[in-house]
């Protein structure tokens, strides 16, 4: 899939968010980028086998300082398209599978932990 294509999809993901989330999210730049960098995969303690989908960084909201937390630059959440691309075998797959990526990095912003999502059953 081209990228303008996929971000599109992002876009539409993002957009169907429902109102008490989507207002909530605020200064976090949503990034396509084709794949993780090495340093990325060796920060994240990701083997060269396994596939890193997205990525959150930033401060979780519930580690943010109650006043003055102005000026901070964005939050970033990187979906990696050839990574999503390649788990997906059917365009209706790669749509469910970058809606449940781009979910989980949004719940990482909130500050909900990865065994937090496993006990949850999401993922």
């Amino acid at each position: 899939m081209d990228v303008p294509t996929f971000e599109k999809m992002v876009t539409e993901i993002l957009e169907e968010l429902p109102e008490e989330f989507a207002t909530k999210i605020e200064n976090v730049e949503f990034i396509v980028d084709p794949q993780p960098s090495t340093e990325i995969q060796k920060s994240m303690k990701v083997d060269s086998g396994t596939l890193l989908l997205g990525l959150y960084q930033g401060v979780p909201l519930p580690h943010r300082p109650k006043l003055d937390y102005s000026g901070v630059l964005p939050d970033r959440i990187t979906i990696y398209q050839k990574n999503v691309e390649a788990v997906a075998r059917t365009e209706a797959k790669l749509r469910e599978i970058l809606r449940r990526t781009i979910l989980h990095e949004i719940a990482h912003y909130f500050g909900i932990s990865d065994r937090r999502l496993r006990e949850l059953g999401v993922y």
